[in-house]
């Protein structure tokens, strides 16, 4: 059974994961705004599209389909996502298994790291407020 039951579900989660993150780091987006990049994430079951746009400041981070022209487009379950910001399952695993579609020059999602890292620590918060599983069943850690 996936982890978000709808689009509407994963898209408060984010928005929440996302508040957090600024709240925690205004700068954490820095690493993004010097790549200047625009990193789409389209997510399969439920589908649902997360477009951060770092090509200037403020951050813009949208949530469903939109206008935006993505230098990166990662393809992935919602489920995939889900382990990955739990640690669950490392990006390297997930790539060499075929769990990721990345389309663009792949070496700039570095600039990624940041972040990431933030949303891997506030992630299971966000899963507890909304009473969903901070889990990856059938996934070892990696």
């Amino acid at each position: 059974m996936a982890v978000y039951a709808s689009d509407t579900q994963l898209y408060t989660c984010f928005e929440q994961l996302f508040a957090d993150i600024e709240r925690r780091d205004p700068k954490a987006t820095n690493a993004l705004l010097k790549a200047a990049l625009a990193i789409r994430f389209d997510c399969t079951a439920p589908a649902a599209s997360i477009t951060i746009d770092a090509r200037r400041a403020p951050v813009n981070v949208l949530y469903g389909l939109s206008d935006v022209r993505p230098t990166i487009q990662i393809g992935l379950t919602a489920d995939t996502l889900h382990c990955l910001l739990l640690g669950a399952m490392r990006l390297g695993k997930a790539v060499g298994s075929d769990l990721l579609d990345m389309k663009g020059p792949v070496w700039k999602t570095m600039a990624l790291a940041d972040l990431f890292h933030y949303a891997q620590e506030l992630y299971p918060a966000v899963l507890e407020r909304h009473a969903l599983p901070a889990t990856c069943p059938g996934v070892t850690r990696a």
